[in-house]
């Protein structure tokens, strides 16, 4: 904690400095004061030159605030790629093939003792080693040594070997707020290590319609920091310099930037990514209800809730994890881990995210009590094979 404390001045600074911004690109049509009526503006030399000095003196400290972004631009810098990724797709097996080639980012992590190579399933599905170029920042062109994709989280990591590598430190996506401040780097359009600024402008999205629709999973952070084609698994990054997402997609009439863009929380890639690298696949936990998508105000009322928040359970899997804890159709679960739960798509994700074989608290609202139940998780695939 000790270590985050000397940002917090320079945070409510940069604050200061965009509210301030904000008040002089107000409007023309307002009210003028007093003072910049036009008989009241400086005409004479000394009148002028005092108010370019005070100017001077209010620009060189908005200049001293605005230094905080430079300093975080120079820090996370040498830690993103560019992604360029060859990619052979049949048309027909029998007589041809149609080549296509992918472009997109990467952030540069350690984990154990290796370094590799956080970005999007979509940049790089489809090809083969060789055929995916990484450019560090300092120009050198390498290619992964290993490559792990998870389709159901839209996450890949690649293993990288090569002298002189940075790597990014991870945040705690956690912790953001919705206003927060952030940044995304990337190469949007090719054009490499560009970046945009914005705010979390909202968390939990998770009923995205994306690609193919594999990408099951979902919590997605949303931010106006304007996102493009080709920033797709570069980092989203608070203002400590810390990646707290990887940029992933978009929602947009035109195929650019609209101010709203998606990306998923650190945790989340770090849970799929360290399985990947440590065991090669990804195991989910399994607790064996089937959920209401449809609980609204009406159904709440129903089972004796003021409004429709947690998961209502619409069925249980026979011999589940569930069942075994006494788990009831019309039970709706509030939180897991003393963590609310929001709705359906909220509870498969903290379950999916949760170690094989892990006991979780959950609280249950049943006819108008509510009952701490234990539920030892089980393994996905041992119920639903995917």
């Amino acid at each position: 904690m000790k270590a985050r404390q000397p940002l917090q001045d320079p945070l409510c600074c940069l604050a200061s400095l965009l509210v301030l911004l904000a008040a002089v690109a107000s409007p023309l049509g307002a009210q003028t004061p007093a003072a910049d009526r036009l008989e009241d503006l400086p005409t004479t030399a000394e009148a002028r030159q005092q108010l370019y000095e005070e100017i001077d003196r209010e620009v060189a400290a908005l200049q001293r605030q605005g230094t905080l972004l430079k300093r975080v631009i120079r820090l996370v810098t040498p830690t993103v790629v560019h992604i360029e990724a060859e990619k052979s797709r049949s048309q027909d097996v029998r007589f041809s093939r149609r080549s296509m080639e992918e472009a997109g980012s990467g952030v540069v992590i350690r984990h154990g003792n290796g370094h590799y190579i956080l970005t999007n399933r979509h940049v790089i599905n489809d090809s083969l080693l060789g055929q995916i170029k990484i450019k560090l920042a300092d120009g050198r062109i390498i290619n992964p040594k290993q490559v792990w994709t998870d389709r159901g989280t839209d996450v890949a990591i690649m293993e990288i070997r090569a002298e002189n590598l940075v790597a990014a430190r991870l945040g705690d996506s956690d912790s953001l707020e919705i206003g927060d401040f952030v940044l995304a780097v990337g190469s949007p359009f090719g054009l490499s290590h560009s970046v945009t600024y914005g705010i979390i402008s909202a968390k939990g999205r998770r009923d995205l319609k994306l690609g193919d629709g594999s990408v099951k999973y979902q919590n997605f952070l949303q931010t106006d920091a304007a996102i493009n084609p080709g920033n797709s698994g570069g980092p989203l990054l608070n203002l400590r310099g810390e990646v707290i997402g990887i940029n992933t997609a978009i929602a947009s009439s035109s195929g650019g930037s609209e101010g709203i863009g998606f990306s998923i929380p650190i945790k989340m890639v770090m849970t799929i990514a360290s399985q990947l690298i440590e065991q090669g696949n990804v195991v989910r936990a399994y607790l064996g209800v089937r959920l209401d998508a449809r609980f609204d105000a009406q159904r709440a009322a129903a089972v004796g809730l003021p409004r429709p928040t947690g998961a209502l359970v619409s069925a249980v899997t026979p011999s589940s994890p569930a069942a075994n804890a006494d788990l009831r159709q019309g039970d709706v679960v509030m939180s897991v881990n003393n963590v609310a739960v929001e709705d359906d798509g909220h509870l498969v994700n903290l379950v999916s995210l949760t170690a094989v074989g892990e006991t979780v608290n959950l609280l249950v609202f049943r006819k108008g009590t509510t009952l701490a139940v234990k539920v030892r998780v089980g393994k996905r695939e041992d119920f639903e094979p995917e």
